[in-house]
């Protein structure tokens, strides 16, 4: 029997502040991780897709929300894969040392958010989410592990109610 073909699949960013240039020899162990990482996460189980900057093998040198910000932006099948490959895999290994790399982080860095099925989110949605989610706190809009929500409970918050949907058509030329 074959699966029925998913209908959503869990965006993820997530961001750090550098403490040191790329270039700077304290940052070498990181970047020598990042390849077999990388790798790691391409052959997950779960895994979808990842932002790669334009002729790279990753995003480390597209630096959208700052020149020490660097962006991780992937999509994975579930929030169980992405845990998985996040907390059970050699990545966790990277999130033990993070402090020899990267500022500590006093507001959201990491931003979950459910997309439909096949979608590629852009840089500039996914800063949107996470700024959502510093504004507003958790949501099925932008969430964390900690505060999931499902697909069905995003699809439900993100549906226009009829209300808005009249005001949508009242208010169209």
């Amino acid at each position: 029997m074959t699966r029925p073909a998913p209908v959503a699949q869990l965006a993820e960013l997530n961001v750090v502040t550098l403490r040191h240039p790329f270039e700077d020899p304290r940052m070498a162990s990181f970047v020598e991780l990042l390849n077999p990482i990388n790798a790691e996460a391409d052959a997950a189980p779960g895994f979808v897709w990842r932002l790669v900057e334009e002729g790279a093998q990753d995003a480390t040198g597209l630096r959208p929300a700052g020149e020490d910000v660097v962006v991780n932006l992937s999509v994975w099948e579930s929030p169980e894969a992405l845990w998985d490959f996040t907390y059970r895999s050699g990545h966790l290994e990277v999130m033990r040392r993070r402090r020899e790399w990267f500022d500590r982080h006093f507001e959201a860095h990491l931003v979950l958010w459910w997309i439909p099925a096949g979608h590629i989110p852009s840089v500039d949605e996914a800063l949107e989410r996470l700024a959502d989610l510093r504004s507003h706190g958790p949501s099925p809009r932008a969430f964390t592990f900690a505060s999931s929500h499902t697909a069905a409970e995003a699809a439900q918050c993100l549906r226009p109610t009829p209300a808005a949907a009249t005001e949508e058509l009242r208010s169209a030329p």
